[in-house]
């Protein structure tokens, strides 16, 4: 779903307050209006926008009540920054999703449950270590999954507390991209575009170095990757090598 779409039917408050209902149980048009304090018509324009937006889905039960409920889990997410303005929304990827080489920067320890014959047949099929946990990320795939409630719930407390880090590790990083554009501005004055010349610095680390190779990368016009690179070359971060620039 466009970010744009999403970001515009969230700005309307009621709308926020009928999808955190929602979000505790299914209801029907009378209850939402009595919980908003709004009139029924009110609510069901509300509800047909979000229905349409595909955020929530309708079902009638046998007295023909039609009752409303979030459709699936979405995740939407804002950063603005003195460098950037950007919005992204995704929808949970399916839990059989292999995430071996997805994040190389990234590892997630998961620990499942003590069960000493799930352990032993770990260790028999992957030639793992003592713990019984797989080396390779992918065998996680083969592990059966939490079924005893006690388990699940486990597993949940865990997820959440993965979910907590990430958030964590999301903001230091964000932290660092802070840092590093603020350093850029230091050498090139507040009205430079860092963020454009932190991107240039890192295309010719990532390609071969030449003019034409930068643009392509960074998706500008190549007299726009020439100005940048001659800059970053004058302010001391890049040097001239034949056709080529490097990082110095």
């Amino acid at each position: 779903m466009d970010s744009a779409v999403l970001l515009d039917l969230l700005g309307n408050e009621n709308r926020r307050r009928i999808l955190r209902l929602l979000s505790r149980k299914s209801c029907y048009v009378t209850e939402i209006s009595e919980y908003l304090g709004v009139s029924p018509k009110a609510v069901i324009d509300h509800l047909r926008k979000l229905e349409e937006a595909g955020l929530i889905e309708s079902t009638t039960d046998e007295k023909r009540r039609k009752y409303f409920r979030i459709s699936r889990s979405l995740r939407l997410e804002v950063n603005v920054s003195p460098y950037g303005f950007g919005a992204k929304s995704a929808y949970p990827a399916n839990p059989g999703l292999d995430m071996s080489g997805r994040c190389p920067h990234l590892s997630i320890e998961i620990d499942r449950p003590d069960r000493e014959a799930l352990d032993g047949d770990v260790d028999d099929r992957t030639g793992g270590s003592e713990t019984g946990r797989p080396d390779d990320p992918a065998d996680l795939q083969d592990l059966e999954e939490p079924t005893d409630l006690a388990d699940l719930a486990m597993e949940y407390d865990r997820l959440r507390e993965l979910d907590r880090e990430l958030s964590l590790a999301q903001r230091w990083v964000h932290g660092r991209i802070e840092a590093v554009l603020s350093r850029i501005d230091d050498r090139f004055g507040l009205e430079a575009d860092s963020r454009f010349y932190a991107e240039v610095i890192a295309a010719v680390v990532e390609t071969d170095g030449t003019p034409e190779s930068v643009a392509a990368e960074v998706g500008s016009p190549p007299d726009v990757a020439e100005d940048a690179l001659a800059r970053l070359r004058g302010a001391g971060l890049l040097a001239r090598d034949g056709d080529r620039f490097v990082v110095r």
